[in-house]
């Protein structure tokens, strides 16, 4: 097993066969920056530009890394992507001197985890958020319409998506405000206004987009997956009652566009390659233009806790419909994509109750409330952490994604 001169330990997310890529600003002071986490540290890849290490992968001098985004260097190409990767794996491994061996570059590079300010890793253009698991489409579907009609009749031959708020996504870490808003206290009655009292999350997996397409040019199935950059950790935070009231026939509005949570780290697509599996199988068959040519998941383990206490394990590869499927209709009709825009998955909910991967789910609607040491729980209240993590575990080492938190604050 490869390993880096960085020492890593070996439960950490962000060991040398992970590399994933964020932003973030030296808490002394200074731009942002564009890095790669290794063990717990974050590498200024500007500052390794500025030394020449990165001749030959296609993105030195190019001005990709003293950015306050990463839109930059997710317009680029595969190939370039790919050797960046490979220089990066290189410059970090146990025996190559260049950065090892080079003090003043490596304290000018590599920065404590501690010691820097983890920011949005794209500035996202637009946000779809999928509902691309059948297990979850079918529990919510039969607590609202029995389960002879759970889902709608177009969930198995599409991915069902909507467009969300990208001027409300914020960085793992920040607190998140209740939200006031629209809903009805009781069936028949009028609607009123006031403080959400269903707050809940959404447990998801987002994909970055890479270089995009142009406006009227679909993304054939077999191509989909060159346009994704990497995966991040997304929470969908919901207002239950204000959605169930607003979202027929259109879907959800201000339910969800008061706050979405995304880590700060994005795990390239070539990292999670190792963990790759197929998804469930589907039936009917998909249309043509959504038949992927080999497996099209990834073996992801899920978790979320609230305020520490561990509510729901799941994994990616529950998924129904996968991310290839997602950008194959996305962009079926012409729709262009671009660098940076997210795709969340939807709530990746499995087949176990401790797999239901938000509180709707997990407490049946409120008949079936948790009980942990911070006391009962059908929603989240004020004061309350919900936490977010994910990895695929290989022999002797973790690929991760690092976790995604907000804590609840009392509605203005």
């Amino acid at each position: 097993m490869s390993r880096s001169f960085v020492e890593v330990a070996p439960d950490s997310h962000f060991p040398l066969q992970n590399l994933p890529y964020g932003v973030f600003r030296p808490r002394a002071g200074g731009p942002p920056r564009v890095g790669v986490a290794i063990g717990d540290f974050a590498l200024d890849l500007a500052a390794l530009d500025e030394a020449g290490l990165l001749a030959g992968t296609g993105a030195e001098g190019r001005g990709l890394f003293d950015r306050p985004a990463l839109n930059a260097l997710m317009a680029a190409d595969r190939p370039t992507w790919r050797a960046l990767r490979a220089a990066l794996t290189r410059l970090l491994g146990a025996d190559e001197p260049a950065l090892r061996d080079s003090p003043a570059l490596r304290d000018a590079a590599l920065l404590p985890m501690a010691a820097v300010e983890p920011l949005l890793p794209a500035e996202v253009g637009d946000y779809t958020d999928f509902y691309s698991s059948r297990h979850h489409a079918a529990n919510v579907g039969a607590m609202f319409r029995g389960p002879d009609h759970a889902l709608p009749p177009s969930w198995l031959h599409l991915p069902i998506g909507y467009h969300g708020r990208s001027s409300s996504l914020v960085v793992g870490g920040t607190p998140v405000r209740r939200p006031r808003g629209q809903l009805r206290p009781a069936p028949g009655a009028g609607p009123g206004f006031g403080p959400t009292r269903q707050l809940d999350y959404e447990l998801e997996v987002g994909l970055f987009v890479g270089p995009g397409n142009p406006l009227g040019r679909p993304v054939p199935i077999a191509e989909a997956e060159e346009q994704i950059f990497g995966l991040a950790l997304v929470n969908d935070w919901s207002a239950r009652d204000i959605q169930a009231w607003e979202y027929q026939p259109l879907g959800p509005f201000l339910a969800k566009s008061f706050a979405t949570s995304l880590s700060p780290w994005v795990v390239p697509l070539a990292a999670l390659e190792p963990f790759r599996v197929p998804g469930p199988p589907q039936e009917p068959a998909p249309l043509p233009y959504l038949r992927q040519p080999g497996p099209g998941s990834f073996d992801i383990t899920l978790e979320a806790r609230l305020n520490g206490e561990l509510i729901c394990a799941s994994n990616f590869r529950h998924l129904y419909w996968s991310m290839a499927q997602q950008i194959a209709h996305h962009t079926s009709g012409g729709c262009n994509l671009r660098p940076g825009d997210l795709l969340a998955s939807g709530t990746v909910s499995g087949p176990t109750p401790e797999s239901r991967a938000c509180l709707l789910e997990r407490t049946w609607r409120g008949s079936e409330p948790l009980r942990l040491a911070c006391g009962e729980r059908v929603w989240l209240e004020d004061g309350d952490e919900l936490a977010l993590t994910a990895w695929c575990q290989g022999d002797g080492y973790r690929v991760g994604f690092g976790e995604v938190s907000g804590r609840v604050l009392e509605a203005l």
